[in-house]
C-alpha cells in the first residue's frame, strides 16, 4: 500500500504550469518504465482513461495499443468521439470491437439489477482478454486508476478490469494519474488538449445505460435511454446549465402508460428526468430546473423519441433515493 499512498509534499495541481509539469514528470516515468515495450490500455472515453491514453500517447506514441469496445451502452456519439480524437486527431493506435450484439444477446430478459452488472463485467473482460491475446510484445497494462479509487479498493479499479483479466497475460501496472484526484485529473486532461466534452465528461456508471434501462434491456428502449439523453444534454447547454448542474441523464423504465398520438390511442414508455447536485455521491440534492426549459425538453422527446409518451420528472434527493435507479 506504500507504493499507492500520495507524496505528502505532492502540490495540487489546479494551474496550467503545474499541469505541464506533471505531463513532463509522467512522460519521463513512463519511458523510463516502459522502454521500447508495448502497453495495453482500455479506452472507455471516460475523463480517467482518455486522460491516461493521452499522457501515454505523449510519451510512447504508437506502443500504447487502446482498445476501445462499444458494447451498445455508451451515450449518443461516444464511441465516434472516442475514434474521432484518438485514432484521427491524436494518431493513436486504436483497436475498434463492434461488440453491441454480443452483449445484448447475452441481457436479453435479465432484469436483476446486480446481474446485469456482472454480465456487463464479465463479457467486458473476455472481450478485452480476446483482443489483448492477439497482440504481440505487450507487457503492460495501463490504467485509469485515479487516487479515490485508491482510497475506497485498495488499488482495484473494477471497471477497468485489471482484477479480472486471465492471469496468464501477466501484465505489468502503468498508471500515471494513480495520485490525482478527478479536478486535477480534468486540468491535465485540458493540458494534454483533450475536448472539453471528454474532458469534463459527467459521471457515468460502468454498465452505462444498462442501468438506465430499468428491468430487462430490449433495444427500442435502449434507445429511447440514448435519444432522450442526448436531447436533455442539448437543452441543458443551450440554457447554460451544463457545468453548472452535477450530473443529468434519463430513465427508461420497463412499464407502459396509454397515451394518444395522431389521434389513436398507443401504448407507450415513459422516459423520466434525473438532475443532481452533489459534492461526493453520498448525498445530492435536486435542480430546479426552469419550467420554460423542461418544457422545450419534453416536446422535444415526445416528438422526436420513438415509443414514448410520456416524460416524468424525478424529486427524490439522496437518501432516500439513489442516484441511479438501479
Amino acid at each position: 500500500m506504500e507504493n499507492n499512498k500520495r507524496p505528502e509534499s505532492m502540490q495540487r495541481i489546479n494551474t496550467p504550469e503545474l499541469a505541464n509539469a506533471f505531463i513532463d514528470e509522467q512522460v519521463a516515468a513512463i519511458r523510463a518504465q516502459v522502454g521500447s515495450k508495448k502497453v495495453l490500455l482500455a479506452l472507455s472515453g471516460g475523463v480517467d482513461s482518455s486522460v491516461c491514453a493521452a499522457l501515454l500517447i505523449k510519451a510512447i506514441g504508437k506502443q500504447l495499443v487502446c482498445v476501445h469496445v462499444n458494447h451498445g451502452l455508451l451515450r449518443k456519439g461516444e464511441p465516434e468521439q472516442v475514434v474521432e480524437v484518438f485514432r484521427h486527431q491524436m494518431d493513436a493506435n486504436l483497436i475498434y470491437v463492434d461488440a453491441v450484439d454480443r452483449f445484448l444477446d447475452k441481457l436479453v430478459d435479465v432484469t436483476d439489477p446486480e446481474q446485469k452488472r456482472k454480465i456487463i463485467g464479465k463479457e467486458f473482460i473476455e472481450v478485452f482478454a480476446e483482443e489483448a491475446s492477439k497482440q504481440d510484445g505487450i507487457e503492460f497494462l495501463a490504467q485509469g486508476t485515479i487516487y479515490p479509487d485508491i482510497l475506497e479498493s485498495q488499488g482495484v479499479k473494477a471497471h477497468h478490469n485489471v482484477g479480472g483479466l486471465p492471469p496468464e497475460l501477466n501484465f505489468e501496472l502503468v498508471e500515471p494519474v494513480k495520485f490525482l484526484y478527478k479536478d486535477e485529473v480534468r486540468v491535465v486532461g485540458k493540458a494534454l488538449g483533450l475536448p472539453d466534452g471528454m474532458v469534463y465528461r459527467q459521471p457515468f456508471p460502468g454498465p452505462g445505460l444498462g442501468v438506465r434501462c430499468v428491468g430487462a434491456i430490449t433495444r427500442d428502449r435502449l434507445e429511447a435511454v440514448r435519444e432522450s439523453d442526448a436531447i436533455l444534454r442539448e437543452e441543458f447547454a443551450a440554457a447554460g446549465l451544463e457545468g453548472k448542474v452535477w450530473q443529468y441523464f434519463t430513465i427508461v423504465p420497463d412499464f407502459r402508460s396509454t397515451g394518444i398520438r395522431d389521434g389513436k390511442r398507443c401504448w407507450d414508455w415513459s422516459v423520466v428526468i434525473r438532475a443532481v447536485n452533489s459534492i461526493d455521491a453520498t448525498s445530492a440534492s435536486i435542480e430546479e430546473v426552469p419550467y420554460a426549459v423542461l418544457n422545450k425538453i419534453v416536446n422535444r422527446i415526445l416528438a422526436e423519441v420513438s415509443g414514448v409518451n410520456r416524460v416524468l420528472y424525478d424529486l427524490s434527493p439522496k437518501p432516500v433515493a439513489t442516484i441511479e435507479w438501479e
